[in-house]
């Protein structure tokens, strides 16, 4: 064989071997299982949350004061551009704004692929919230639960506030329950923005959740103060949770 042929058929399989190799390379990023950050931004409309001293205005034009802010999500569930969804077993959150660590939340066994929205509950599904005692960020100690009877509560804001007329000027706002009238469990779903969740066995992207506290009182129907400084559950639960429902959690951007 003449020395150009041969070396025309050593560079003809160099580039069918380059070929296959990043074929191969191209699938395997498709295959296994990665892990994701959730880092949540708590606000309030375009102020960052500060507990005890930050200064807030709702839409009513009440001023505000938040100590106290909490709240629960679970059943993460992951969107690909094909329809397909992949649920994360056992994925119960509690974040609490005055513990920093849980403000980061890590999720695993995430099955790699190309993501283009999430869904999760605010609150607690049904089936698990009145399964009794319960360990993890579902255990009652966390402070977030009524009795066995009631269950789980999905959101708390505490605080105070000069138009409120209750004792010490106090708001007190839980948010829970899971059974029709006073149902309060609410499912929303986050677009990713333009290019998406891209989950990789050897990564660990980080999604950015805006967390409006804000949205509690605004929405279907804005809270006056002087007429609702709190609850615990019930229908005014319910008008609060279809506030909240409505924009209280979006994705600011995604670090792939």
């Amino acid at each position: 064989m003449k020395p150009i042929t041969i070396f025309k058929s050593l560079a003809f399989a160099t580039l069918i071997c380059t070929i296959l190799s990043c074929k191969k390379n191209n699938n395997n990023e498709f295959t296994g299982l990665g892990k994701v950050n959730l880092e949540f931004d708590n606000m309030v409309g375009n102020q960052e949350l500060e507990l005890n001293t930050g200064a807030y205005i709702n839409a009513n034009g009440d001023d505000f004061k938040i100590t106290t802010f909490k709240y629960r999500i679970c059943n993460l569930t992951f969107n690909k551009a094909d329809g397909s969804k992949t649920l994360i077993p056992e994925s119960y959150l509690l974040i609490d704004a005055a513990d920093e660590k849980t403000t980061l939340q890590t999720i695993s066994d995430v099955p790699a692929g190309d993501y283009v929205s999430m869904d999760f509950v605010i609150g607690v599904d049904s089936l698990r919230n009145f399964a009794g005692a319960q360990t993890g960020a579902l255990d009652p100690a966390k402070g977030m639960y009524w009795s066995w009877n009631t269950g789980y509560i999905f959101v708390m804001l505490e605080g105070t506030s000069s138009k409120s007329t209750a004792m010490d000027n106090m708001l007190m706002f839980h948010v829970g329950g899971a059974k029709a009238p006073d149902n309060t469990i609410r499912k929303v779903t986050l677009p990713f923005p333009t290019g998406g969740l891209r989950v990789r066995s050897n990564a660990k992207p980080e999604i950015h959740l805006y967390v409006d506290a804000g949205c509690l009182f605004k929405g279907n129907t804005n809270i006056n103060f002087a007429t609702l400084s709190g609850f615990m559950g019930g229908p005014n639960a319910v008008t609060v949770a279809n506030n909240y429902a409505m924009g209280m959690f979006s994705v600011t951007h995604i670090h792939n």
